[in-house]
């Protein structure tokens, strides 16, 4: 499957598998995606030149009938809402990708599987790749709702309720506290309620704590790009529920660094708002496009 070359899938997946954490740091800038200048606002992706009009009449009633089920199931039912386009033809899946566009989040998996995850220009509305271990697309869908679901099962698939407590370094000062906290916050999280989250950046932490977290907490098997204001970087670790959410200037300075549990973070979520908007302007968009 091709993209075309503003695709953030074009040149492989968006979010780069990089250390994070004192100490990780070197002289040279990190390869991130380059910081937005301001605000991300809706625009509406380009129409595509020269393609078939009887293959963009097609698309378009394909993403009528999709809409009309995401209206029907509304902003609680539309997880349930999907659209199969591995059958279709490989000009009609890239047609797709150039109508809906691409938004501000991005994900990845790397276990238990490989999930490539594009929220599309239409909020709510997100385009779902699975690879296999030869990076091979087995499965290409649109899913609607508020974040497609796999990537919460990953990070609970790859995570337990339990961590034993880390040894501490010299130098730790609150790293024991902020473990235990996050510990039986871990125990007690039901899926559903209010986020706990811990603000490092208000607190008195050393680097040997910070060091301490980072490396207890462990590994990133679910990776996050929101854009906005700069950026906020996602990532699971090894406590189930448990998200370390970095916020970025446009900079690319932390500003904010937090750990959250939740089942996920809301800054990666779409909103009803969102899906509200999203069913009247690619209804609009679409008719703008039967008419063009």
């Amino acid at each position: 499957m091709s993209f075309p070359s503003d695709h953030p899938f074009s040149n492989g997946f968006p979010i780069p598998v990089v250390a994070m954490g004192p100490g990780t740091q070197t002289d040279e800038a990190p390869a991130y995606l380059p910081m937005p200048q301001g605000m991300e606002t809706f625009s509406a992706p380009r129409l595509p030149d020269e393609a078939d009009p009887a293959m963009l009449a097609a698309v378009a009633n394909r993403l009528n009938l999709l809409l009309d089920r995401m209206a029907a199931a509304g902003f609680s039912g539309a997880q349930s809402v999907t659209e199969d386009l591995l059958p279709l033809a490989a000009q009609e899946r890239e047609i797709i990708g150039q109508l809906l566009g691409f938004g501000e989040v991005s994900a990845y998996t790397v276990a238990p599987s490989h999930w490539r995850v594009q929220e599309t220009a239409f909020a709510g509305l997100w385009r779902v790749l699975r690879l296999d271990e030869a990076g091979q697309i087995v499965e290409d869908r649109l899913q609607a709702g508020a974040m497609p679901p796999m990537l919460g099962e990953a990070m609970l698939a790859t995570s337990g309720r339990e961590l034993a407590a880390p040894s501490y370094p010299e130098g730790t000062m609150n790293a024991p506290a902020l473990v235990e906290e996050l510990r039986q916050q871990a125990a007690r999280y039901q899926a559903g309620q209010p986020a706990h989250v811990i603000n490092l950046t208000l607190l008195p932490v050393s680097e040997a704590d910070l060091d301490t977290l980072y490396t207890w907490l462990g590994h990133r098997e679910v990776s996050i790009l929101s854009r906005g204001y700069g950026n906020c970087r996602i990532t699971s670790t090894r406590l189930n529920n448990v998200w370390w959410v970095q916020y970025f200037n446009t900079m690319d300075a932390l500003i904010l660094n937090t750990i959250e549990i939740t089942d996920m973070p809301e800054v990666a979520l779409a909103a009803v708002e969102d899906y509200e908007d999203t069913l009247e302007r690619l209804r609009e968009y679409l008719v703008m496009m039967e008419t063009a």
